[in-house]
């Protein structure tokens, strides 16, 4: 599943005798695809390769963590392709996901990222075709962002104790705070994590990818990566804004959105915990990323890890 993200930096991509690469020969051995020229096009969470040879993306999870959502992802894809959905697509000839070393592997259709650059327009026609869709999976889990977050926090082993108590205890007063949130719009499928770096610019126009977090929930979570961002990242455009204008809800003057961009930048923080201590390109940014989120600083500039 390629992502819309820059090849790593030195200081992040892994040496050809890391885990990432050895569990992809072995997954092109079993598959029968060409490795010869794979390319690294992200590494946090998951080890995403293209195989430009044989046409085909490479997604492998990092951790066992990470690889428990493998099952929905493939089902979740299968559902979007059969309602033509701008998403990417399953190798299909592959009984998915693969379990390589226990590692959770799923094998996509490489799309070209030969397209225009994607907006946030694109993302909020995409959100409004993906929030009308009938039929989704009967197994596609409650939205539980806090859920994962915690999860994450009772399994890493990076943190000092005084960290995990303060991201723990702030998990508890956000699930406080959302018991009293009055939503706009009514629950049902939600992509999760839908921002410009899940848009791949494939030469038909932008397709959505990444489907890790994808659940049923508050629409409202939908429209609220892109909000985030023109808060704490410097995006070349104003994504959210071009969003509001094509769906139609501008998320910003929602009463509840204190407390879901203040879930969505705990989210930001604890998303690479499970691989933090492996994975050595993020630790700076996260660091970062934690000061300011503890120290309350809300106009501190992120950026997107590498």
């Amino acid at each position: 599943m390629t992502h819309l993200q820059p090849t790593p930096t030195p200081g992040s991509t892994p040496n050809r005798d890391s885990w990432p690469y050895v569990v992809l020969a072995e997954t092109c051995a079993r598959i029968g695809a060409d490795a010869s020229h794979a390319r690294l096009i992200k590494f946090t969470n998951n080890a995403v390769f293209a195989l430009p040879n044989s046409r085909l993306a490479v997604r492998i999870a990092g951790s066992s963590a990470v690889g428990q959502s493998a099952r929905k992802i493939v089902d979740v894809a299968r559902w979007l392709e059969a309602h033509d959905m701008p998403t990417v697509r399953l190798a299909t000839r592959l009984a998915q996901p693969l379990d390589i070393d226990g590692h959770a592997v799923s094998i996509w259709e490489l799309v070209p990222d030969t397209g225009r650059p994607p907006t946030g327009r694109d993302i909020g026609h995409i959100l409004h075709r993906f929030h009308s869709l009938p039929d989704a999976p009967d197994d596609l889990p409650p939205w539980s962002t806090l859920s994962l977050i915690r999860s994450r926090l009772e399994t890493t082993n990076v943190l000092t104790k005084d960290e995990l108590a303060f991201l723990a205890e702030t998990a508890d007063a956000i699930a406080i705070d959302l018991e009293d949130v009055e939503y706009l719009l009514e629950p049902g499928p939600i992509h999760g994590d839908p921002f410009v770096g899940n848009l791949i610019p494939g030469p038909d126009g932008p397709i959505l990818c990444d489907f890790d977090s994808t659940s049923f929930g508050p629409r409202e979570w939908d429209l609220t990566p892109a909000a985030v961002g023109r808060l704490r990242f410097r995006y070349p455009l104003d994504y959210h804004g071009q969003l509001a204008e094509s769906y139609g809800v501008d998320i910003l003057t929602w009463t509840g959105f204190p407390v879901f961009r203040r879930l969505r930048e705990l989210q930001l923080v604890c998303s690479v915990l499970p691989v933090l201590a492996t994975n050595p390109g993020v630790r700076e940014q996260w660091r970062h990323r934690f000061d300011t989120f503890r120290s309350g600083d809300l106009d501190a500039r992120w950026t997107t890890y590498r």
